[in-house]
């Protein structure tokens, strides 16, 4: 199935891939010789400890890093088997290939429409815009909350509603993968349970990463799961093996609740 920009993510390449990457701030290590695949069409769940390297090792998925002067990366990674800092690779594209949704919703201070399209814009899609931001709220699920709102400014929306209103805001303009940190740690019960739902509902286009403190949402949503400790990827499986017969000690110590 493609997506609204013609891109078929699932050609049995992984989606991205990182090999032997390291992500240093004023030259001490903050990820460590990083080696993972992370499958198309899949929901990968990125666990550890608070300051461990996992939105350190997102924002190097989509070069992110590049922002901060104080970053330097090395290794490599592959976005559909091509590097992402190749010759001639254009940075902004890969941030269209790959998305991001924070922890808090970042909504603009415009209307919900112009929220939706303002990435569809600055890229000159020049296509139905209408039709695009209707088809990204869907995806999203929350076209049938805001169809009658679209004009009023986001800011007025729901905590809930403003972080799925920021997924919408992604998926617009056509991403490959969406990188997701900690999207519902400021969400209540209901409104996390919508954003779950509707992770579980993007992997029929696209690849999902997303990092949580909450163990039970990463057994919920992820196909796979990996487990980070100070910079170093300790394990990383499918979610059933990483939560029910981890193979490592300080794995089975942080899902039993012991690190």
């Amino acid at each position: 199935m493609t997506n609204v920009y013609g891109i078929d993510p699932g050609d049995g390449i992984p989606a991205l891939e990182a090999r032997n990457l390291t992500v240093s701030r004023d030259s001490r290590p903050v990820v460590k010789g990083v080696s993972m695949v992370v499958p198309s069409r899949r929901i990968v769940g990125i666990l550890g400890p608070s300051g461990c390297g996992k939105t350190t090792l997102l924002r190097a998925f989509n070069r992110m890093t590049d922002l901060d002067p104080e970053i330097q990366v090395g290794g490599e990674v592959l976005l559909h088997g091509q590097s992402i800092h190749g010759p001639g690779v254009d940075a902004m594209e890969v941030r269209r290939r790959v998305g991001m949704v924070f922890q808090k919703p970042t909504p603009f201070p415009t209307s919900v429409f112009e929220n939706v399209a303002f990435g569809p814009r600055v890229n000159r899609y020049d296509g139905d815009l209408g039709h695009l931001v209707e088809h990204a709220l869907r995806k999203a699920a929350l076209w049938d909350e805001v169809s009658d709102r679209l004009y009023e400014s986001a800011l007025k929306l729901s905590a809930g509603q403003q972080q799925r209103l920021c997924i919408a805001r992604a998926l617009a303009v056509g991403p490959e993968v969406l990188l997701m940190d900690e999207p519902a740690s400021e969400l209540d019960p209901a409104a996390t349970q919508r954003v779950e739902e509707l992770i579980h509902t993007l992997k029929e286009e696209l690849t999902v990463v997303i990092v949580t403190h909450n163990l039970q949402q990463a057994a919920r949503v992820s196909d796979h799961t990996a487990f980070f400790s100070q910079g170093e990827l300790v394990e990383y499986g499918p979610t059933s093996a990483i939560f029910t017969n981890p193979r490592e000690e300080r794995t089975e110590a942080y899902i039993t609740g012991r690190l």
